[in-house]
Order: C-alpha cells, then sequence, then structure tokens
C-alpha cells in the first residue's frame, strides 16, 4: 500500500506560560476544515495529547484526529499520539475493511507501547478517543472516557461510551479476567484506574483492555463556522465551569453538509 507522509499534523505540542495551544488546517479536497485547542488547565503537568492529520492512502484522502488523555505520566499518551495513526494507515485492510484495521491498530500500537514500558518502574496509560474519515465514511474508535460528539442538523449525538468499571458489561468482563473493581472514591478497576479500558496500564493490562469500540456514522459551538474557534470556545467554557483536568479538544466541519465531530478530553 502507498502512502503520502502527513499533509497537515500538530506534531508540536509547545505551551507557553500555560497559554492554550490551537490550530487547524483544511483537506485538500475541501470537504472539511477542522481546528484543536488544548491547555494544561488548573494543573501543573500536561498529559493531554491530541493529533490532527490529513494523509493520502491509495487515492483517497482520509483525515485522521485523536485526543489521548494520560494517566500516571505523559508517556503513554505522547506514544499513542505518535505511533497509533501511522500503525493504522500501513494496515493492510485500511481502505478495505477499516473497522477490522483500527481494532488490529489499536491493539498492536498497545502491544508495542508495553513492550518498550519493560525497564519503567511506574505504570502509565492513556485514552483514546479517534475519528477516522475515509472518503465519505465517518468511523469513531475510543477505548477509556475521552468523548466524541456528532453535530447534525443542529442536535448533538453522543458517537462513544466511556468505559468505566461500574457499567455492568464492563464489570462482567473485568470479573470474568479474574479482576474486581471496588469504591476508592471513585470505581476503580483493582482499586487503582478509574476507566477500564486503555492502552498500556501493564500491571493492569489482564483486565484494562485497549479493544475500541467503534461508531459509523452541538449547540454551545453550532454558531461558529471556524473549528479552531469552535475548539478554543468549548476549551474556555469546560475552564469555566470548573475543570480540574487539562483541556483537549478537537473539532472537525464538514463543508457544505451534515455538521461537525467534537472530541474532548479531560473536559
Amino acid at each position: 500500500m502507498g502512502y503520502l507522509n502527513s499533509v497537515l499534523s500538530s506534531s508540536s505540542q509547545v505551551y507557553a506560560d500555560d497559554a492554550p495551544v490551537s490550530g487547524g488546517g483544511l483537506s485538500q479536497n475541501g470537504k472539511f476544515s477542522y481546528g484543536y485547542a488544548s491547555s494544561p488547565g488548573k494543573r501543573s503537568s500536561m498529559e493531554d495529547f491530541y493529533e490532527t492529520r490529513i494523509d493520502g492512502v491509495d487515492g483517497e484522502i482520509v483525515g485522521l484526529f485523536g485526543v489521548f488523555d494520560g494517566h500516571g505520566g505523559a508517556r503513554a499518551a505522547e506514544y499513542v499520539k505518535h505511533n497509533l495513526f501511522s500503525n493504522l494507515i500501513k494496515h493492510p485492510k485500511f481502505i478495505s475493511d477499516t473497522k477490522s484495521a483500527i481494532v488490529d491498530a489499536y491493539n498492536h500500537t498497545d502491544s508495542e507501547f508495553l513492550k518498550s514500558e519493560n525497564n519503567q518502574n511506574r505504570d502509565a496509560g492513556s485514552t483514546a478517543s479517534t475519528a477516522i474519515l475515509v472518503g465519505d465514511r465517518l468511523l469513531v474508535a475510543n477505548v477509556g472516557d475521552s468523548r466524541a460528539v456528532i453535530c447534525r442538523g443542529g442536535n448533538a449525538i453522543a458517537v462513544s461510551r466511556d468505559h468505566k468499571p461500574d457499567q455492568t458489561d464492563e464489570r462482567q468482563r473485568i470479573e470474568d479476567a479474574g479482576g474486581f473493581v471496588m469504591w476508592a472514591g471513585t470505581w476503580r478497576v483493582g482499586g487503582v484506574l478509574a476507566v477500564s479500558r486503555a492502552f498500556g496500564d501493564r500491571l493492569l493490562k489482564q483486565f484494562v483492555v485497549a479493544d475500541p469500540e467503534i461508531q459509523e456514522a452541538v449547540e454551545m459551538i453550532k454558531p461558529i463556522t471556524d473549528p479552531e474557534q469552535a475548539a478554543k470556545r468549548l476549551l474556555q467554557e469546560a475552564y469555566q465551569r470548573g475543570s480540574a483536568d487539562n483541556i483537549t479538544c478537537v473539532v472537525v466541519h464538514f463543508l457544505g453538509n451534515q455538521g461537525a465531530t467534537s472530541h474532548g478530553g479531560s473536559v
């Protein structure tokens, strides 16, 4: 499979005096634009990463957008940012069977990150909320509790589900694997981790999987046509509502038809 290097990418994340980082771009075919905004918020450290990328794969223009919220440090989130989409577009079935390619890329990236962690003394992990545009298809995949919303006809529709240990199906999966869920300020896997799916988390890997849930397919930002300004508006709103975490938003605007998809990490 032939593919082009990124035409547009947000590979550099530099924060000056805790000021938000923002930016955006437009696809070569003019079908969609995107914007992002990211800030450490009220925290002294930054564990959020994001990726906004446009590539050409087998003659198709594809858009790849993601928010990655790290825990236990930034290592896992940064690794996923730099490797997940590269692994995905190299997959031999990326165009022909995009869903299975996404599942394989998530699990392969997780496995490779865990191998790189052999000499680390402290566990690190990351959520992922991603939107993949291939032609006229939109696929949203997530692990953890970063969220994706699509705005269609002015209505906000959730296209991701938080993976929390107290959800009936997640708790059953964890217990079937020999783990347990207990209350420690919130429901946690093994009394430690507040999400039930994530990249990394080596010591809990038997229970905390990186298998993504995939959906194929907001009033606050509806009047804003510039996706970068929309992302900055969402970031500002989260901060004003009292978010004590890092805050990262990516907004993708579909030009001339259906609407926009937004991603939030730690909002």
